[in-house]
């Protein structure tokens, strides 16, 4: 099927695309200046979970086993990195992320690989089916790493060695 924008309306998206994981990188770097809690680690997935509401518009609709598989790659292939980089530090009784140049790294890596592989699916699938499948690619990278890291939150907070939220 492919692409039907206009060319340099592709690679405004392409660009935006860059420039919205710039953005999550800085707010990433920023976020281990300032003590974690529940819900600076829950509400992602929560919020991220809106987007499915796309899948009511019938142009956004993939087949269910299209879906799984995109689930099952972000949760394999892209959430395991972004959950071994992703640590906590107890300061003064507050948990904090740990600052880590490789989760910036992988974070780049990972945004590549999938720019790389949605220009080739987009030449396969509508763009809308491209957009839904790399949504819930994305979905299924989130939900495992934010999961792990609430368990790990949640197991130091347990130890009895941090101040209640």
């Amino acid at each position: 099927m492919g692409n039907t924008l206009p060319f340099n309306l592709h690679w405004m998206a392409t660009i935006g695309t860059f420039f919205m994981a710039m953005i999550v990188i800085f707010i990433r770097l920023r976020s281990v200046r300032k003590p974690t809690n529940t819900k600076k680690i829950i509400m992602p997935p929560i919020g991220m979970s809106t987007g499915f509401f796309m899948f009511i518009f019938p142009v956004f609709r993939i087949p269910l086993s299209w879906g799984i598989t995109a689930f099952i790659t972000g949760t394999l292939l892209f959430s395991w990195p972004l959950i071994k980089t992703s640590q906590f530090e107890v300061i003064d009784g507050k948990i904090y992320l740990k600052r880590s140049k490789a989760f910036i790294w992988i974070l780049l890596l990972l945004l590549f690989i999938r720019m790389f592989a949605h220009e080739y699916v987009e030449q396969l699938i509508s763009l809308e089916q491209t957009a839904s499948l790399f949504f819930v690619l994305a979905f299924g990278m989130l939900l495992p790493w934010r999961t792990a890291m609430y368990i790990r939150y949640k197991q130091l907070k347990k130890q009895g060695t941090v101040a209640t939220e």
